[in-house]
């Protein structure tokens, strides 16, 4: 029987994998038929656009050498025009001459002398000159294209580029944020072939203009490459060989980054998925122990009085005709609740984290409601709570209170004693604990001010704790200790003695 269910459990992992693969296949399928006609499609506007350009340029050298030729036709068509007339003239001058000489009066043979030397001196011929203006060469037409027809047989397909190296050593985690830094590769392919260059891309078209990063959140270091691909998260045009992944929640062991290089048209493969570790603290409100007034939802908790005149849906429409108190009663003077043997009860309006810590340092935050009038925070050891007590009431709790019922007060609580804080009302406190130095520090994060720290020797398990009363308050984890964190503890810190 054991054997069959385990052939039963093969060959069902084996049918998902076949199945998964199946999908895959019939997804590649599809892409490559899109990317197909997209690609030509592509491929005849870039040779409209080349024969546009061609005739573009054709159009411009014919009008040059015909501009050219009007040109130097009109110059040799003019010099052609004086040219004849000067001939002419010449002609004339000359019958003139040859007449004279018949003349045997000396009287008017010197007379007719004397006019054919004025006229020669005027004479159109010996003003012209006898060279062309311009020559019938034009050769400064001739165009030569064998450069570009060489270039043009040359011609392939945008190159792909390689895939990128992710540099683990330069990735950096902080803040709750992740640097990916990466080698771009300094070859491209053409699909199916595996040189390098795949003809240079048509003179540098292959260049790499930006790239893709992805990433995910996994508990695994191995088996990094997702079966689908609706899981990654993506950034798109990264101009810079690294980016900088800020506002994450660690509630994840790992964050797996791949990249990829993209040129003006393709997108090469991604990178080999790299698993950067983000461990942080990540709890949640253990629902069990909440006191019956305390509502957990999510990273919420409010405070939600039952059989509370002031909430009573009955006496709606006489509050009118009540005392000008308010009907939200004191933290002191509200029955408790029979509830579960976990839950808190009475005036112990708490709830404790679902996730102990017995080591390593932990850092999480707190963020009071619109509406709230007093809460604590801090932690506990679990075991030393009764359903009654109250935090920083006895010796194995250590909160901070804030109030602003009535008046506003900040206090340090542990052990039945407590220390008032002379501090503005935070909005959102930082909690750090450090298990095994024995620190347990507060702080207002917005101002980055120190409010308070304990320093003890903790001697069990702790788990985070809160006390909320009138309001509400939401808690946030999955965070990193914080980089401010170090100025606070390199420095002297006013360390209370109530924890003596």
């Amino acid at each position: 029987m054991e054997a069959l269910r385990r052939i039963i459990s093969t060959l069902a992992n084996k049918n998902e994998e076949l199945q998964t693969f199946l999908e895959t296949v019939d997804t590649t399928l599809t892409g490559l038929q899109e990317e197909s006609w997209k690609v030509t499609s592509e491929l005849e506007a870039e040779l409209e656009r080349l024969s546009s350009a061609l005739e573009e340029k054709g159009v411009e050298l014919r009008g040059a050498i015909k501009e050219e030729k009007q040109r130097k036709e009109a110059e040799l068509q003019k010099q052609l025009s004086e040219g004849k007339f000067a001939l002419l003239s010449c002609e004339e001058l000359l019958e003139f001459a040859n007449q004279t000489l018949n003349i045997t009066n000396e009287e008017e043979f010197l007379k007719a002398a004397k006019q054919i030397k004025e006229r020669v001196t005027m004479a159109p011929a010996f003003r012209l000159t006898t060279r062309p203006a311009v020559s019938e060469n034009m050769s400064q037409f001739t165009v030569d294209f064998s450069v570009e027809r060489a270039g043009l047989q040359r011609l392939h397909f945008l190159p792909v580029p390689r895939a990128p190296e992710i540099d683990a050593s330069s990735c950096v985690v902080r803040d709750n944020a992740v640097t990916v830094a990466w080698q771009p590769s300094s070859e491209v392919i053409v699909d199916g072939d595996s040189g390098s260059g795949g003809g240079g891309g048509g003179g540098g078209g292959g260049r790499i203009e930006r790239y893709e990063l992805e990433y995910r959140k996994t508990n695994k270091d191995s088996s990094l490459r997702a079966a689908g691909e609706a899981c990654w998260e993506k950034i798109h045009d990264i101009r810079e060989t690294q980016v900088t992944v800020t506002g994450l929640k660690f509630d994840s062991r790992f964050v797996v980054v791949r990249v990829r290089a993209r040129n003006k048209a393709a997108a090469g493969e991604f990178s080999e998925p790299v698993a950067i570790e983000t461990i942080a603290y990540n709890f949640g409100f253990d629902a069990a122990t909440a006191h019956p007034e305390l509502k957990v939802q999510g990273d919420t908790v409010t405070w939600e009085p039952q059989g509370v005149k002031g909430h009573d849906p009955r006496l709606k429409g006489k509050e009118n005709k009540s005392s000008s108190r308010s009907a939200t009663p004191s933290p002191n003077k509200t029955a408790g609740s029979r509830a579960g043997r976990d839950r808190f009860a009475g005036e112990s309006y708490t709830v404790l984290g679902d996730q102990e810590m017995s080591g390593g340092c932990h850092y999480w935050e707190l963020r009071p409601l619109a509406d709230w009038k007093s809460f604590s925070v801090g932690v506990a050891y679990r075991a030393s709570l009764g359903r009654f007590d109250q935090l920083g009431k006895n010796a194995g709790s250590w909160c901070l209170h804030a109030s602003q019922w009535l008046q506003s007060s900040l206090a340090a609580k542990h052990n039945n004693r407590a220390k008032a804080l002379d501090w503005p009302l935070p909005q959102r406190i930082g909690i750090y604990c450090n298990y095994d130095n024995g620190d347990l520090s507060f702080i207002d994060v917005d101002r980055l001010r120190l409010l308070h720290s304990f320093k003890t020797k903790f001697s069990q398990t702790l788990v985070p704790a809160f006390t909320v009363w009138c309001g509400g308050i939401s808690v946030t984890t999955g965070l990193q200790v914080p980089s401010f964190m170090g100025k606070f503890l390199s420095t002297n810190r006013s360390l209370s003695n109530l924890s003596q």
